[in-house]
């Protein structure tokens, strides 16, 4: 992973965390039912999430109370506008911009010397069946302040108000009860610390729970997508639900998909279109062995590639080729099956989100394709680091090589 954080690709906008913002983040992962972290630092995102503390406790969702009950801490306003790296459901974001959107005065206010920790409430308590992820709708958004400072305030203002009855100011033990608060919790009338529930309503998402599931909505019918095949094979047993259901393997769902207007393809326009050449390269790359010269030069370099081409065997060469050899063929019969000529990885990939979809709804089905297909490293790293980062591991370094510098480009589509 040096390479990527050296090219500032590797979680580099997190924020570091030390000092006393350690004992409040403790405080925030104690209220909300955790245990401590032992680390005197450590980095975090937009949610609160700490890859460093997610290693130390063995659990890359720790902020989890099951797979139904989210939450997130804040203890900076730095975290505005940070990405989140681990997101448990794919509008976790979008969660966190309408946080700061309705209260960011108040959360600078707040962690001043304190911390938020957020509760995002679904009204379900825990999930028992795949298909519960259909109940997701709204989302109530809410905050606690550690030390409950929110009724120290109220407490400090009762005692102010008993002062100044009558003749409580000569009261010793108001006295003692004011300065114990005070020095406790500093001046609290004038700090905004009242911090009102926020709703959010989910539309089409993916979720991490049951091994991974896409939900879209808004269709004919309602689809459902599922990574896991044990839970998909649990899932259709169910006939609660009007529901399509499908697993991520099955190649009848890129065709309804088709069919709904989520996904368009344009093959011949693809051929022109950097994401093509990335995809192609990157495939190309699979079959390449014991090479003379680094993997990212025969990417790269137009004669090397063309020599490269021809010593791999003719299987993989016609894989490399199929898109080529099927808009060839295609000009002298019009009745040419892609799929006869492309391989359906690379198939899969061409795709793209539907241009009527809204750019969230865009941004979810990029996602979907890249669990499908994942030989596009720009678009891999853009929509799913984790599946990247685990990916760059497996890559040899030359290729390492070119997949950051195809990334720094940040090739247009």
């Amino acid at each position: 992973m040096q390479k990527l954080i050296k090219a500032n690709l590797y979680r580099s906008e997190s924020i570091s965390v030390r000092g006393k913002l350690v004992e409040r983040y403790n405080k925030c992962l104690v209220k909300l039912g955790f245990t401590k972290t032992k680390l005197t630092s450590f980095s975090i995102d937009g949610v609160g999430w700490s890859p460093e503390i997610a290693e130390e406790k063995g659990e890359s969702f720790y902020l989890n109370n099951g797979e139904a009950n989210t939450h997130a801490i804040i203890i900076t306003p730095k975290q505005k506008g940070l990405p989140v790296y681990n997101p448990f459901n794919s509008f976790d974001r979008e969660l966190m911009k309408l946080v700061f959107k309705h209260h960011e005065k108040t959360i600078n206010e707040i962690t001043r010397d304190s911390a938020i920790c957020i509760e995002f409430d679904q009204k379900i308590d825990a999930f028992y069946e795949p298909l519960d992820v259909l109940r997701y709708k709204d989302i109530i958004i809410r905050f606690h302040l550690i030390d409950n400072l929110n009724k120290a305030k109220e407490d400090q203002l009762k005692l102010i108000e008993q002062f100044n009855n009558e003749y409580n100011f000569i009261d010793e033990e108001i006295h003692k009860e004011l300065i114990r608060s005070a020095k406790k919790y500093g001046d609290l009338r004038e700090r905004n610390l009242t911090i009102e529930e926020i709703t959010f309503t989910t539309d089409s998402f993916y979720t991490k729970a049951f091994g991974g599931i896409y939900l879209l909505r808004d269709l004919v019918t309602p689809v459902l997508i599922f990574e896991n095949e044990a839970t998909y094979k649990e899932a259709i047993k169910d006939t609660t639900y009007d529901v399509l259901m499908y697993h991520i393997s099955h190649s009848e769902m890129i065709e309804k998909l088709l069919s709904y207007n989520v996904l368009e393809l344009d093959l011949e326009e693809e051929t022109t279109k950097k994401r093509y050449k990335r995809i192609q390269k990157f495939m190309f790359s699979s079959f390449l062995k014991e090479t003379a010269h680094p993997i990212k030069e025969i990417l790269q370099d137009g004669i090397l590639f063309k020599s490269y081409l021809n010593k791999i065997d003719i299987s993989s060469r016609k894989k490399v080729m199929g898109l080529e050899r099927f808009l060839e063929k295609q000009q002298i019969s019009k009745n040419t099956n892609p799929k006869d000529l492309i391989d359906e990885e690379m198939y899969i990939a061409l795709h793209k989100p539907h241009s009527s979809l809204k750019p969230n709804h865009q941004d979810l089905i990029w996602h979907l394709l890249v669990s499908i297909a994942p030989i596009d490293v720009l678009f891999l790293y853009w929509y799913d680091k984790e599946q990247f980062y685990a990916l760059f591991k497996t890559l040899d370094a030359s290729l390492q090589d070119w997949g950051i510098e195809t990334i720094l480009k940040g090739f247009e589509v």
